[in-house]
């Protein structure tokens, strides 16, 4: 397995993602996940909150999966209000420095008008290369 992260010099330099990924290995593609516990409840009333727990359920099938945080390609981070979301882009930076590290997949934020479950704020969906 093999990652690259390439962020070329004659694009804006990124903060929080990486412009391109290079991988080679196994491919694990990762549902989207939400705040969603264990009891199929959405927990947390803030984005940062809710963005943790979801964050936090990916990760864990990645573990499943026999993956790393460090092995994601590719990250979509899906906001009901996308102004929360930038609002509190430091303490998201945060959460994901402490469970993720310093290292940035190609990312994506979208907004949208609600997910599936409509308490959910945020919900992440990605690919790894293991």
């Amino acid at each position: 397995m093999s990652i690259e992260r390439v962020n070329p010099t004659d694009l804006a330099r990124p903060a929080g993602f990486s412009h391109a990924v290079v991988a080679t290995g196994t491919t694990v593609f990762l549902a989207g996940q939400t705040a969603m516990d264990a009891a199929g409840r959405i927990v947390g009333d803030d984005v940062v909150g809710q963005f943790e727990t979801a964050l936090g359920n990916l990760l864990t099938a990645l573990a499943a999966a026999g993956g790393r945080p460090d092995q994601l390609a590719t990250l979509t981070v899906f906001v009901t209000d996308m102004d929360e979301y930038r609002e509190q882009a430091r303490a998201i930076g945060e959460v994901w420095r402490r469970l993720v590290g310093r290292d940035y997949p190609a990312m994506a934020g979208i907004g949208v008008a609600r997910l599936w479950d409509a308490e959910a704020k945020v919900e992440v969906q990605g690919v790894a290369v293991i």
